[in-house]
């Protein structure tokens, strides 16, 4: 059976896969000031950043209309598997779930299901790759979709930034975090929570040293074990490759997969954050 993954813009997989059969990313916007970038495959990361630094109003994004999704599923041939923001950060996911039923309705012989992947960036980027070899398998469409459910709920996404001023402005951090950051200079170790929310799990005084916390809290779980870590960096191939080194030292990971922030991840990790999956 043929299938088709399609993920919202905050999906960092890279032009690679992007290009080819399998992957259809349906973008995002952003707006910087006057100026609107659309999350797709003319965006340059460093020029959006630039933007950001250079403005200072809150930027904001905006998610997909339900009928670009449509469109992507009416394009798609044999089973549809949509991957999307977590829905407590994004109207992506209840975009694509809306799209879903109207193409349900005019489709009842297709297979089509939207998970809301409770993370963002890297942790998409995971689903997204784990979900092509689960389809790619042979299994029923509805195995395929419950195996990947179970993986979202025992799935583990942590950040480290170099630059929290989107986060502040989008009202991600409390007033009193964002005051002892900004004074102390320090840098959070963040993470979500299962339902998909931001939380913090420690900070440090440099960018090194927080790694090394992110790591040791991916060596404590144990259920890190032979499974995939997705990494995900903006404008930082070096640390993203330590970040890996330090993986592959401690950890037991099967696998670890770096990739670059498309637009909307660049928008939240600014130059310098590092965001990770497993």
């Amino acid at each position: 059976m043929s299938f088709k993954i399609i993920v919202d813009s905050c999906c960092d997989l890279g032009p690679d896969l992007l290009s080819g059969p399998v992957y259809q990313s349906v973008p995002l916007t952003i707006q910087v000031g006057e100026r609107e970038f659309r999350d797709d495959e003319t965006l340059c990361t460093q020029e959006l950043v630039d933007a950001m630094d250079m403005c200072q109003e809150a930027s904001r994004t905006a998610c997909p209309a339900p009928a670009e999704y449509l469109a992507a599923y009416e394009a798609a041939e044999g089973d549809i598997y949509v991957v999307t923001l977590s829905a407590l950060l994004s109207g992506s996911h209840n975009s694509a779930w809306q799209a879903a039923q109207i193409f349900r309705e005019e489709h009842p012989d297709r297979n089509i299901h939207v998970f809301n992947s409770c993370s963002a960036s890297a942790g998409e980027t995971k689903i997204a790759l784990e979900l092509a070899g689960l389809a790619g398998s042979g299994l029923p469409f509805d195995e395929v979709a419950a195996q990947m459910d179970r993986r979202i709920a025992d799935m583990n996404t942590l950040f480290v930034l170099e630059n929290l001023d989107t986060l502040r402005k989008a009202g991600r951090l409390t007033r009193v975090q964002s005051l002892i950051t900004g004074a102390l200079r320090v840098k959070l170790v963040m993470g979500s929570t299962p339902q998909g929310e931001i939380m913090r799990h420690g900070q440090a005084l440099s960018i090194k040293q927080a790694l090394s916390k992110l790591v040791t809290i991916m060596a404590d779980d144990e259920k890190h074990r032979g499974k995939l870590l997705c990494i995900s960096h903006c404008l930082c191939r070096d640390r993203a490759e330590y970040l890996r080194s330090l993986a592959f030292k401690y950890c037991s990971f099967a696998d670890v997969r770096i990739e670059e922030t498309r637009g909307i991840s660049s928008f939240y990790a600014n130059s310098g954050g590092i965001v990770a999956a497993y």
